[in-house]
């Protein structure tokens, strides 16, 4: 039949989405020379030099680096060990808890994924202090028991094995598709389920374009409040769409020079990364611009970890060579 073409009203940008490809701009500057080996301090702007930013890249941020070298693409592709273990590591999005289960237990592997085990070295560390859980999201446990929370998550990834998950994922014909399995289960969330999807798309389990669906986390949605004063006929989703389909010219008009992710543009992931970003860069920049909730300070501080800052992708991407060719210039 005929399709009625209705012209949607367009969002109406605010002085926030302008500081929106500037930071975008500058922070990957700053990747970049860190990437170099570059001596810092890396940048001049007086916000991202003592305040903690994520790469305008979700896939280079420090924790999704490991994720994809050291979980995803370390070991067996079979699809029940990759879920198995990027999930295993994403419920707890910590670097130090992964490592230490694998010291306690050897490599994470079906055969040996065993409830009790992990739960009992996870509760050993919580005894004696330690955090197990990053504070990048808010964990809810994954069922109402008076169990502790990992124990939930654990009994979760388990039930997932026992219900062909990684099978229905493979069939799944779109990533909404793939999304809808992952949602269902208690404890994820629409926001984490987004999440540990990007993950598992990082593999070769799946191979979604990362242009085809997202899901806005509350940060995004606080920092698409403040670079819209008006959304127009667009719901958050669609904001970010809108977004990362016009980065060419919203750089370009705006004189900006940003240097990509060899030759991979900003996907629906990073530009919604980056309304998360921009949220906390606009209350120390824009401080009467109102987001969701009246947070007004940015938490984290910046600190460096490492001179030089890894940059390995997945495979299929097909940029890891020009990294390389990159660094020995």
């Amino acid at each position: 039949g005929l399709q009625v073409l209705v012209r949607r009203r367009p969002p109406t940008p605010t002085q926030v989405f302008d500081s929106y490809w500037a930071f975008a701009t500058e922070r990957q500057r700053v990747f970049h020379r860190r990437v170099r080996g570059e001596p810092g301090p890396w940048t001049s702007d007086p916000v991202l030099l003592v305040h903690r930013f994520t790469n305008p890249y979700r896939a280079a941020d420090r924790v999704s680096q490991y994720l994809i070298r050291h979980v995803a693409h370390a070991g067996t592709q079979a699809p029940d060990e990759v879920l198995l273990r990027v999930v295993l590591f994403k419920l707890f999005n910590r670097i130090s808890t992964w490592e230490l289960l694998e010291r306690a237990v050897g490599p994470i592997a079906c055969e040996r994924f065993d409830v009790q085990r992990y739960d009992a070295v996870l509760s050993e560390a919580l005894d004696a202090g330690t955090r197990i859980y990053s504070s990048a999201y808010i964990m809810p446990a994954a069922s109402r028991s008076s169990r502790r929370k990992h124990r939930t998550h654990l009994e979760l990834v388990s039930s997932m094995l026992d219900d062909r998950l990684p099978e229905r994922l493979t069939e799944a014909r779109s990533m909404k598709a793939a999304y809808d399995l992952l949602v269902a289960y208690p404890g994820l969330g629409p926001f984490l389920a987004f999440q540990i999807l990007t993950d598992l798309n990082y593999t070769a389990l799946l191979g979604f374009s990362e242009m085809e669906f997202v899901v806005p986390g509350p940060g995004a949605q606080s920092g698409l409040r403040k670079c819209f004063s008006d959304p127009g006929d667009y719901d958050g989703a669609d904001l970010i769409r809108y977004t990362t389909d016009r980065q060419a010219e919203e750089f370009v008009g705006r004189g900006l020079d940003f240097q990509d992710l060899w030759g991979r543009p900003l996907h629906l992931i990073d530009c919604q990364n980056l309304f998360c970003e921009v949220d906390k860069y606009a209350r120390v920049v824009h401080p009467q611009v109102q987001g969701v909730g009246n947070r007004t300070r940015i938490k984290q501080r910046f600190r460096p970890l490492t001179d030089r800052v890894p940059a390995w992708f997945p495979p299929k991407w097909g940029i890891n060579d020009r990294i390389a060719f990159d660094r020995e210039l």
